[in-house]
């Protein structure tokens, strides 16, 4: 599978943005998704994770309650809803996907970056 994230952009803090995931493949529907962050200097950390039905989701601490993870298997693609962005959301966004039985993830989109002014 292929992916190709989009969405970024400059916010200010206490602002929205919506990243989206676009996924090449029939076989979209039986991944897992996750959104990853990676701030400068900083490792790559895991935001948010969602089952192949949607029906399962992960948060970081860092984002519970502001972001929201989802998936629309019928038009192959993820998303990512931010609100009340914070400067310590910037980074460059990364979507993935863990095929069915495997431990990681193994396919990448691109990355889209994320900048919130204070």
């Amino acid at each position: 599978v292929q992916l190709q994230a989009s969405g970024g952009g400059l916010v200010q803090a206490g602002g929205a943005l919506r990243l989206s995931c676009a996924a090449s493949g029939r076989t979209f529907r039986s991944y897992t998704m996750a959104w990853f962050r990676q701030a400068p200097g900083k490792e790559r950390e895991l935001v948010a994770a969602i089952n192949w039905s949607g029906g399962s989701t992960v948060y970081a601490d860092s984002v519970k309650g502001r972001f929201t993870i989802s998936r629309d298997n019928a038009k192959n693609t993820g998303y990512l809803q931010m609100n009340s962005l914070k400067p310590e959301d910037t980074a460059v966004y990364y979507c993935a996907a863990q095929a069915l039985g495997e431990m990681e993830y193994g396919y990448w989109g691109q990355g889209t970056l994320v900048t919130v002014s204070s």
